[in-house]
């Protein structure tokens, strides 16, 4: 299986006979760096990489990480189709890691609108999903390290972006409501997560990210939200604006405090930031 930068390599063996793709977005150089496995939104009709794909990758290549654009099945394609994409793209960065440079321990998913739910599936319902394929990869964890989750769709209550449902599962029954609601199936186990919406999303109610936002504080799972005052739905990297277009950096320092949170731990408590207060001169 080749690698190269900016080209779509296929996810899956071709006798599997599915179509979805990964493309690299490479640094230059030989160091061991993180990674970001970018997934567009389009509510699950559609894979928007022109705008929620390669900009962003190269936005996170400008921030140090080496980065990967999914193009996964979305419908008439049904859960768990993409999700088990995602999966396997996941594995398929951690089993190619020596060879990409990327560091096997700091993988990230950053997820937009519809994208976003299946960038969180990835840390709550993936772990009952079945996306193996009779080779090397099916033995590699497809758990990220970290979440990065972007004006996302969670939960498939009708208070929330029912087109995305209907076009993940079909239909909306009861069962598929509560099976595709992300709130309800946080656990212990969910990875760090870093969640960013606009108050003023016409589409995609912010509630969604405050719905997970709780869910991952019930369980003590690290969690950072953001919600910006204004913008309507896609924000993209929030070019020319004075907040949203901070989000891209904000993710990265929660990426870095996650990924070195042991060393860092004494530095959040109240008695080391007072002592490294200047004195007062009375």
């Amino acid at each position: 299986m080749g690698i190269m930068n900016h080209c779509k390599v296929s996810l899956w063996p071709d006798r599997c006979g599915v179509p979805s793709s990964i493309t690299s977005f490479l640094l230059p150089g030989v160091e061991v760096r993180p990674a970001i496995l970018v997934i567009p939104g389009g509510g699950y009709g559609g894979v928007c990489e022109r705008t929620e794909g390669s900009p962003i990758a190269r936005r996170f290549n400008e921030l140090g990480f080496h980065a990967f654009v999914l193009d996964y099945r979305v419908a008439p394609h049904r859960f768990p189709a993409p999700q088990q994409d995602a999966m396997r793209a996941i594995r398929w960065i951690r089993g190619n890691a020596e060879k990409l440079g990327v560091d096997p321990d700091r993988i990230a998913v950053c997820g937009f609108s519809a994208g976003g739910h299946l960038a969180a599936s990835l840390g709550t319902i993936c772990a009952g999903v079945d996306a193996s394929c009779g080779d090397e990869l099916d033995s590699i964890s497809a758990r990220p390290d970290a979440l990065i989750l972007c004006y996302p769709v969670i939960s498939l209550e009708p208070w929330s972006h029912e087109g995305s449902g209907i076009n993940l599962f079909g239909e909306l029954t009861p069962a598929n409501r509560k099976a595709g609601s992300l709130e309800k199936q946080v656990t212990s186990d969910t990875p760090p997560a870093f969640l960013w919406h606009t108050i003023g999303d016409q589409l995609v109610p912010f509630r969604n990210s405050m719905e997970f936002a709780q869910a991952m504080a019930a369980h003590s799972r690290p969690c950072e939200l953001h919600l910006f005052p204004f913008g309507k739905h896609g924000m993209l990297l929030g070019t020319d604006t004075p907040d949203i277009s901070s989000w891209p950096q904000l993710a990265a320092n929660f990426l870095q405090t996650q990924f070195s949170a042991a060393a860092l731990q004494a530095r959040y408590t109240n008695e080391y930031q007072s002592s490294l207060l200047p004195p007062v001169s009375l």
